[in-house]
């Protein structure tokens, strides 16, 4: 202890006499550490950290399947989650969900309230106890109970000002009386954000006969814990038997040519999945970006040991061990990487904010993310293996002679260290093309993302969102008046050009609904081997305020209603992919076999998403297939935002006491639908810039070290007429050497590397010439520049004045 306290005097008084030094290597180590304790932070929260239920490994996710059909994931009945609850043996305590909205009346204006509804266990299930009241318990979900709700935490703390006196309170809801019974606390809600839950007996649409007694109503979702005996390969095994039972016994449900089968799957994993791929590349980076730090580090170490060469010869003359020196080396790496880990945890706080944007559009966990006790033991082992990593490198036994470094005053240079040096740099650039390669292959990507045509015009539309009270509007009639009465309020407003409404639109994060398609007169098929297409419900007035061509025959109109023949619009897309060479014109198409709709136009494509192909799209008039929910549209003379409170006042003059919400305009609908890729090429972007500048700087460094300890051979060189180009020439030649070392083995790498990358990539190859180009030009200019003050110095350097002083 006594010696480390003495190395520690002696790093922390030569650290002070060289602040600069010791200031540069503190700010690069806090960029490699802090971006690693970043990452490592989403890492921690999202795939390490145990869940936030009971025992929550145990949980999973359970899927019925049709491979053959093309479907991953298939709803449950109520029947069929009664089976698999009697026959499965490796499950226990099975549950069901999902959501619906509703209007909530009671306190104050009307609102629209996304709704969770579950088994009376569900929360049991998942071990989560209430902040405030209590949970459902079986008397809860019988039929004829009284109507209860748990609040989220959320909805508690934005709705209700987090006042614990809510409980016991009672809001009109589905036009009957629910009693607020608990409050929910603060965990990952999963797979929806709901405002507020129920027990299954009080919807009305999950309690009714007609989904209580139909196997083939499949409209919630499952999920089970494992019994303790049980693991997923076995659980899975046991689920394809009961499926198989199913199949045998109501094969009129279960068609044998979709491949039926169900599946359990981690809901760990399943909170994770699809934040995966970018989470990957984002942990990649940053340790390139430690490398590159490590790297550098390194180099400014190994200048300054070149600079202390005389002092540790005399030291070593004088009795000490290279042992003893090496240790005072690596005590002084270790403690700057303290300090810079310290910094560091500053910079991965100011970043913290943009993760959890980042995550939160992945998963449910993004709240999790924070700079907990197991990140800062992270920060620290990184800290520490990070100085004793840059500090063994000079301290690597060198073949400097002691008589040579004593006599010269510290400008012999180990041969092996210069070499050491340049390959360092080497890999500096190397790591770095790899990571500039990423960032130009995000950006490329981004650009592409931002320039596809979604099919539609986002100029100048707003969008709001109606979710009709469904125990006032009960039947298709009362809402299709109801959406025509608010539409023609709207058309009536000043500024207003155009107005529309469907049950989704193009980029919404509310997708249509998919559906098999029949075309009357073919021969018929398995169900099961339908095309499928996107359904969509319009209203007359829609395609003229997005922005979709007609291209044949007709759109949607006002004669289009419910005791007329019922009509379809169908996509360009489903024209050609369904009817080949055929004029679809005329030709009737159903998704039931049942109901029949005639098309009587083509219309132009349109994209779900940026990044998706175009779709096979089926529109019905909304008049003939009302919905409970709307999205309204209205395209504008001005600004499209200064119409929001009138188009609220226009849906209230209609009904009071209906909600109205989500206002938003087309542009920033797109937007949020780039932010996403936008995010993740920005972190990626941020780290190749820093380490483009470190490996700069390292270059740079590299050969001023270099043209100050080879000064006197340039002043021989001019004595005997080397000319000034000359040695600017040569002083350039050996940094770009060291560059294009650097770009070959990177780009062997980025080529190696390229298919981790290419999940996040959208109409760019990973292996994309343009981008390796552009990459390797700008780094090499970049090289250039840090170069050239160096070389410019070696090539003014006076013959007479460096031999005299030499």
């Amino acid at each position: 202890m006594e010696t480390l306290r003495h190395d520690l005097r002696a790093a922390r008084r030569g650290l002070l006499r060289h602040r600069g030094f010791a200031s540069a290597v503190i700010l690069t180590m806090a960029l490699g550490i802090g971006a690693n304790a970043a990452i490592f932070s989403v890492v921690h929260a999202v795939l390490l950290k145990p869940l936030p239920y009971a025992d929550g490994d145990e949980l999973v996710v359970v899927r019925q399947q049709r491979p053959r059909a093309g479907i991953a994931s298939q709803g449950f009945s109520a029947l069929e989650l009664d089976d698999y609850r009697r026959q499965s043996t490796s499950l226990e305590a099975m549950v069901e969900y999902h959501n619906m909205s509703f209007v909530l009346l009671g306190r104050g204006d009307p609102e629209r309230v996304q709704t969770g509804v579950v088994s009376w266990n569900y929360f049991e299930l998942f071990g989560v106890r209430p902040v405030a009241g209590r949970t459902f318990t079986a008397a809860d979900e019988r039929p004829g109970a009284d109507a209860v709700l748990l609040l989220s935490h959320a909805f508690w703390r934005s709705r209700f000002g987090s006042d614990p006196r809510v409980v016991g309170q009672v809001f009109e809801m589905n036009d009957r009386p629910h009693t607020v019974i608990g409050v929910l606390p603060p965990i990952p809600q999963f797979p929806d954000e709901n405002d507020v839950y129920m027990p299954v007996s009080a919807c009305p649409f999950r309690s009714s006969d007609a989904v209580r007694t139909n196997r083939n109503a499949r409209m919630v979702q499952a999920f089970a814990r494992l019994r303790p005996e049980a693991r997923l390969p076995t659980a899975n095994a046991d689920l394809a038997v009961v499926a198989s039972n199913l199949q045998a016994t109501y094969p009129e449900s279960y068609p044998t040519s979709a491949g039926f089968t169900a599946v359990a799957v981690s809901l760990r994993d399943e909170l994770a999945r699809s934040f995966r791929p970018t989470l990957a590349i984002l942990l990649g980076a940053a340790g390139f970006l430690l490398l590159i730090v490590c790297a550098s580090v390194a180099n400014l170490m190994l200048a300054r040991l070149l600079k202390r060469e005389r002092e540790l010869a005399i030291r070593v003359s004088l009795g000490a061990s290279r042992w003893r020196i090496a240790r005072q080396l690596l005590t002084e790496s270790t403690l700057l990487a303290l300090l810079g880990g310290i910094l560091g945890l500053g910079v991965a706080a100011a970043s913290l904010r943009l993760l959890v944007l980042l995550a939160d559009r992945f998963t449910p966990r993004a709240q999790e993310i924070s700079l907990d006790a197991n990140v800062l033991l992270f920060t620290l082992a990184i800290a520490l293996v990070t100085g004793i990593v840059v500090g063994a490198v000079p301290a690597l036994p060198g073949r400097t002679n002691l008589q040579a470094a004593v006599q010269d005053g510290g400008r012999t240079v180990s041969a092996g260290r210069g070499r050491l040096r340049s390959a360092l740099i080497v890999a500096q650039v190397a790591v770095s093309f790899v990571l500039l390669i990423g960032a130009g292959l995000m950006l490329r990507s981004l650009w592409r993302l931002q320039a596809v045509d979604a099919g539609i015009r986002t100029d100048s539309v707003l969008s709001m969102r109606v979710a009709l009270n469904f125990s006032k509007y009960n039947t298709p009639p009362l809402r299709a008046q109801v959406v025509e009465d608010i539409a023609e309020r709207l058309r009536a407003l000043p500024g207003v050009r155009s107005v529309g409404a469907a049950g989704t639109f193009p980029l919404n994060d509310g997708g249509s609904f998919l559906a098999g398609v029949r075309i009357q007169g073919q021969a018929v098929i398995d169900p099961a081997r339908l095309p499928r297409a996107e359904v969509q419900a319009a209203t007359p007035g829609y395609f003229q305020t997005v922005g979709i061509p007609l291209l044949r025959g007709r759109l949607i109109d006002a004669n289009d209603i419910a005791d007329r023949e019922t009509v379809a619009v169908i996509s360009e897309t489903m024209a050609r992919q369904f009817f080949a060479n055929a004029d679809p014109i005329g030709a009737k198409i159903s998704t039931n076999g049942q109901q029949w709709f005639t098309i009587v136009g083509i219309v132009g494509d349109v994209r779900t998403a940026l990044s998706a192909e175009r779709s096979a799209t089926f529109y019905r008039p909304f008049a003939q297939t009302p919905l409970l929910t709307a999205m309204f549209l209205a395209r504008t003379d001005g600004a499209p935002s200064l119409l929001i409170q009138q188009m609220r006042d226009a849906v209230h003059a209609v009904d009071p006491q209906q909600p109205v919400d989500r206002f938003r305009t087309l542009d920033q609908v797109r937007s949020a639908a780039l932010a996403a890729p936008r995010l993740t090429a920005a972190l990626i972007g941020v780290f190749a810039l820093i380490a483009l500048v470190v490996t700069a700087t390292g270059l740079a460094g590299v050969i001023a070290f270099s043209v100050n300890q080879r000064s006197q051979e340039f002043g021989v060189r001019m004595a005997l007429g080397a000319s000034r180009a000359s040695i600017l020439q040569l002083v350039l030649g050996q940094g770009l050497r060291l560059v294009a070392f650097g770009l070959v083995l990177g780009g062997g790498a980025a080529v190696l590397l390229a298919g981790s990358i290419d999940a996040l990539l959208f109409d760019v190859k990973p292996t994309d010439v343009a981008t390796y180009g552009a990459v390797a030009i700008v780094l090499a200019l970049v090289a250039l520049v840090a170069c050239f003050l160096p070389a410019r110095r070696a090539s003014s350097v006076d013959p007479m004045v460096v031999l005299k002083g030499n």
